[in-house]
């Protein structure tokens, strides 16, 4: 029987204050206005007492029961706003400032659809928070400082809307909204039971314990794993948080390196692309300076892992202590709050190489990967912590064995409710039922993750995404193998900013690449049909398939969700409204576009 965490947020704060008030609780680093970072930080009774009185200020504007957006930066605010809102009894909406560039559709999409009745943000960010939703057609939102809040006439008698009580943990905390790679975002209503409950499993699977550990990051603070790791996690598990921008990261990896070494013990989490990037950009000099021998847990996740990623970090970080069994490979998505499998504690990460048609054709064959047969090399994410998996087919319903690729299934007490407004949609995605199980009893239902793997051995593969999948001639192909396979076969295509997909056409469903170029490329025209020519030619040879189209545009052209992950539903819209005709791609490429 799968446990359930009858908590909410605001009583492990609670704890946690009552523990150890004047240990630190979150620590902030700011890179903008100095290079070499100012922290900032707040202890367990400065953040009790903060996170108190601005619930309390929230409760008396009306927020008890309706949603409140977090639209401010990824700052000390953001942390004590998020809180707030879930202790003020509202639903908390975690987003992201309109100054994130090239996403302000998705962000307009999720404010309209929560209609949120209150939006906070930071002092700085306050104007362009306000005039951002006063361009919003029907938005009823009031964009707030905590500052100003608290400045308004002194909370007396009984907050709008009545009295209120506690939030209780069957209640919604928050909404999720997912990052949109296959879809306009939708948001997982995640009630306090859900959050707590997977930040304890989470705990578990990787050893965090109070008093030892802490958590580093930079993940966006809107984003699930960013969310959990750096805000609800060290809340549940009273471990110290230390974290940072995403810009700051990306203009400089080696901070969030020099924040493992200043800070033992940590846990720490980031997107395969990260790992590589850092390989690539930090410098033998910057390396000097570094330490990660104390580091406890490096997890990759939110995308496909790649083993050449795995190996080029273990490559250039063990020399200043990387310890390869600190990289934990694990697989988790917003509908299940977050976490649900990480590789085993202890154990280096495990590679191993499947059959590629066979695993196109539903069946799981290891092969040696030295062979004339191709080869498909997936990593291990161990198995699920206090929930539980199932592979089904998708089409039937019937649960497949070991050895099998289908749709991963899971249920347990992450598992969020539904999507915000969506019963029909829920209905399908949070309570289906294996075939045989129509009882209608809740404790059947399970949650249909649109996540295609596999269980071998002792791991839960992760093979592709269904919506994803390339059929061409009756064929399944998985995008990323396509992807990984046009990133490898000429050096002016940039890595990890690749699309595969598939479009309609009067022979049937043909394959489409759309590749960036590498920035530092001088003359793209030079090299064009060359890279068409190798990219064609590796497709054809390694996946038995040919291009319809490949297309090779300038850097930052190819869409990404507000995660990092390319989107190629997005792509493939753009690629049939004519965003890569040889006009539009001629003014791109000379600033006119």
């Amino acid at each position: 029987m799968l446990k359930i965490v009858r908590e909410t947020i605001s009583d492990h704060l609670a704890q946690a204050v009552a523990q150890t008030p004047d240990e630190t609780a979150f620590t902030f680093v700011d890179f903008s206005t100095d290079r070499a970072g100012v922290s900032s930080h707040l202890t367990w009774r400065q953040l009790e007492k903060r996170v108190r009185t601005f619930a309390t200020a929230l409760r008396h504007a009306g927020a008890a029961g309706e949603r409140v957006a977090v639209v401010g930066p990824q700052n000390l605010d953001y942390v004590v706003g998020f809180l707030a809102a879930t202790c003020a009894g509202a639903i908390a909406v975690p987003l992201f400032p309109p100054s994130l560039p090239g996403h302000a559709e998705k962000l307009a999409a999720a404010l309209a659809d929560a209609d949120p009745v209150l939006a906070l943000t930071s002092p700085d960010a306050l104007q362009t928070a306000e005039k951002f939703c006063a361009n919003q057609d029907g938005l009823r939102v009031r964009v707030v400082t905590e500052r100003d809040l608290l400045a308004g006439p002194a909370p007396g008698g009984v907050p709008t809307g009545g009295e209120t009580s506690p939030p209780r943990p069957e209640d919604c905390a928050y909404l999720q909204y997912t990052s949109g790679s296959t879809r306009m975002p939708s948001g997982v209503e995640i009630t306090h039971a859900n959050v707590c409950a997977n930040a304890r499993q989470a705990l578990e699977a990787y050893g965090i314990r109070s008093g030892r550990n802490c958590t580093v990051g930079w993940l966006p603070l809107y984003h699930d794993m960013g969310l959990v790791l750096a805000i609800v996690l060290p809340v549940v598990g009273h471990v110290h948080s230390v974290l940072m921008d995403p810009l700051a990261f990306v203009q400089q990896p080696v901070r969030w390196l020099r924040l493992l070494t200043q800070y033992p013990g940590a846990l720490t989490a980031a997107p395969n692309f990260a790992y590589d990037y850092c390989a690539r950009r930090v410098t033998d000099e910057e390396r000097g300076e570094l330490s990660l021998g104390s580091v406890t847990a490096m997890v990759n996740g939110s995308e496909p892992i790649a083993e050449q990623t795995l190996r080029r970090f273990q490559q250039a970080f063990a020399p200043i202590g990387a310890v390869h069994t600190a990289m934990r490979p694990s697989y988790g998505l917003a509908e299940a709050t977050v976490f649900v499998s990480a590789s085993p504690a202890g154990e280096e990460p495990t590679v191993t190489c499947f059959d590629r048609d066979a695993l196109a054709a539903g069946t799981a064959r290891a092969a040696e990967g030295t062979g004339a047969r191709a080869v498909t090399r997936l990593v291990g994410c161990g198995q699920p912590t206090g929930q539980e998996a199932a592979i089904v087919d998708p089409v039937t319903r019937v649960r497949l064995e070991d050895g099998c690729v289908g749709e991963i299934w899971l249920r347990g007490p992450n598992v969020g409710r539904g999507y915000w407004g969506r019963p029909e949609q829920s209905e399908a995605t949070f309570r289906a039922t294996l075939h045989g199980d129509e009882s209608g009893d809740r404790a059947c239902h399970w949650l249909r993750t649109g996540d295609l793997g596999l269980r071998y051995g002792e791991h839960l593969y992760i093979s592709g995404r269904i919506k994803d999948l390339v059929i061409i001639d009756g064929t399944n192909h998985y995008p990323q193998d396509i992807e990984h396979t046009v990133e490898n076969a000429h050096p002016a295509i940039r890595r990890h900013h690749t699309a595969a997909f598939a479009v309609l056409t009067d022979d049937g469903e043909r394959l489409v690449v759309v590749a960036e170029h590498a920035r530092d490329l001088a003359e793209p025209h030079g090299v064009r049909d060359e890279a068409a020519r190798a990219v064609r030619a590796a497709v054809s040879a390694g996946h038995a398939v040919a291009l319809h189209d490949f297309v090779l545009s300038p850097p930052g052209i190819v869409p990404h969700t507000t995660s990092g992950k390319v989107s190629r539903g997005a792509c493939r819209e753009q690629y049939l409204q004519g965003a890569w005709s040889s006009d539009t791609q001629a003014q791109r490429e000379t600033g006119n576009a």
